[in-house]
């Protein structure tokens, strides 16, 4: 049972910004939104029907919480913290949680800055604020946190944008933890709740398997961990720099008997779930079918989903799709989804930049691997959402050319693309982040192909989703209309744009900064007005 609320606090609490406090609808492909810029759309809007929140205890705890988070959470507790020291909280609810008693306040991130390539992306394009970056700031403002003074401590995905000292002080951040932290939070957490200095900047290494701890509580969404680090090499991304390895299938069978007690159903988590046991880069068949065979048949799952797989591997082994498809029953009234990154078309910065996508196969093949990935995925029913990076590195007209020329070839599957911007990190910190303000013809014409794309299928998947949908059927339909209608007015700018304004991107947005575009919502309007 959960206790009363502490008026003087608990020693440790940890939380997450308020959009990471969403299960989006079950639509993993609306956790974009979270991405947004806040003005596109009335907040109520999209606190209510894109990002609606997951359910707070009345001690103020998470009924559900971030994977990451929750991993923390067993590893303080496992190493000496109590119960009664330690409680998961809502963000909306820390009046509940934090008081004179509280040592430590650690945030998990994704985004802290605003400027991951999804935010920049939308930032780049209509100003204003970041909803992610607003919130983040929102916790570290909260009235007690100003007054009590507890360590800040930040970790998860988005820690790399904290590394500068400079901005760690003026955010008054104590400690920012980058990379995996279950080998270094316990001393950092026992010094800080002791009043001890603590080192401002922490580099987590790979943690062996066997310490990697069971979560004790359920997560959002019932993601559940069964991979780490992906091992491709791609220089743009942080997770592909990290060593591979998966955790055995009893961890992962406790995790999901764990969520099923909450009623929630298991999203297996992995930056390539088709890889899972895999030696190398080669689909382990017998390995991946069993882990979707004993996680569909634990008593209670009747649905499992998935984060994310690699097109490679779905063109290594389209028989293991087709099988996964057979145990989840899937077809083409329950379709099933995942994220993958196609980031471009062209073979020459494939093998520049991220050789080990395409593996086990030859950079000069990609296009190829791309295309019949779409096609196997299409023959079994699986919607990747698909994410694509715009201003890469060495790109030139003819890497785009290549790029669009793909996008064309992909029309007939239904699918999402999703256009970023290229964003300096990993092993590409030393290079320029791409500004749409310099962008050349072609790049707008790859950007706009993608919309088109997935605005094209956006309407169909969204119909048929909520058609699916097991929730009320008056905030499905409401949910549908709303979207339908974003849609829409998505088309017919679209549209105005290509027809009077031939992919000039940055002409485009001076026009809506100059009254032309009246198409856009009044809204939308207000924002691009704050771009300079």
């Amino acid at each position: 049972m959960f206790g009363k609320t502490k008026k003087d606090g608990y020693k440790v609490v940890l939380t997450a910004n308020r959009t990471l406090m969403s299960q989006y609808n079950g639509l993993i492909f609306l956790g974009f939104g979270a991405c947004m810029t806040k003005g596109l759309i009335p907040d109520s809007l999209y606190y209510n029907i894109f990002c609606p929140s997951i359910d707070a205890n009345k001690d103020g705890s998470a009924v559900k919480a971030p994977s990451g988070t929750r991993k923390i959470e067993s590893t303080l507790l496992n190493n000496g913290f109590k119960e009664d020291e330690v409680i998961v909280a809502h963000p909306d609810h820390l009046d509940k949680v934090i008081g004179e008693n509280t040592k430590v306040l650690s945030i998990t991130e994704f985004d802290p800055l605003g400027v991951g390539p999804a935010t920049s992306t939308f930032t780049q394009l209509f100003g204003g604020e970041a909803y992610m970056k607003a919130k983040f700031k929102e916790i570290l403002d909260h009235p007690l946190v100003q007054k009590y003074k507890p360590k800040i401590i930040i970790g998860g995905p988005g820690g790399w944008q904290l590394e500068d000292n400079q901005v760690r002080e003026n955010l008054g951040i104590d400690c920012v933890i980058i990379g995996e932290g279950e080998g270094v939070i316990n001393p950092v957490f026992e010094n800080a709740c002791n009043d001890k200095e603590i080192t401002p900047l922490i580099h987590g290494k790979p943690v062996p398997i066997d310490e990697i701890p069971l979560i004790k509580k359920p997560t959002i969404d019932g993601v559940i961990e069964i991979a780490r680090g992906c091992g491709r090499g791609c220089k743009f991304c942080n997770p592909t720099l990290q060593r591979y390895r998966c955790l055995s299938l009893e961890h992962i069978l406790k995790e999901v008997d764990i969520n099923l007690k909450a009623g929630i159903r298991p999203i297996l988590h992995s930056e390539d779930v088709l890889r899972y046991k895999a030696k190398g880069f080669t689909v382990n068949k017998e390995a991946v079918i069993d882990l979707f065979r004993q996680v569909r048949g634990y008593p209670g799952v009747d649905e499992v989903g998935i984060s994310h797989f690699a097109l490679s591997s779905v063109y290594n082994a389209p028989d293991v799709v087709e099988e996964i498809s057979n145990i989840l029953e899937v077809d083409k009234n329950a379709w099933f989804s995942g994220q993958t990154g196609i980031e471009t078309g062209s073979p020459r910065l494939i093998k520049d930049n991220m050789a080990g996508k395409v593996k086990p196969y030859k950079s000069e093949d990609w296009p190829y691997i791309v295309e019949n990935a779409f096609q196997i995925l299409s023959d079994n029913n699986w919607v990747p959402v698909s994410t694509l990076i715009i201003g890469l590195p060495g790109e030139k007209d003819e890497d785009i050319q290549s790029t669009i020329d793909l996008i064309d070839n992909l029309s007939e599957f239904k699918s999402i693309i999703v256009p970023l911007f290229f964003v300096s990190q990993g092993g590409f910190k030393d290079k320029n982040s791409f500004n749409f303000k310099n962008s050349t013809k072609k790049e707008c014409e790859l950007f706009f192909k993608c919309w088109s794309h997935s605005l094209s299928w956006s309407k169909v998947l969204l119909k048929e989703y909520f058609e699916m949908s097991d929730d009320n059927i008056i905030k499905a339909r409401l949910a549908e209309k709303t979207f339908s209608y974003i849609a829409n007015r998505s088309n017919k700018a679209l549209d105005k744009c290509l027809d009077e304004y031939d992919y000039n991107l940055p002409r485009i947005l001076q026009a809506a900064e100059e009254g032309e575009l009246t198409i856009i919502p009044k809204p939308l309007q207000a924002i691009i007005s704050t771009i300079t």
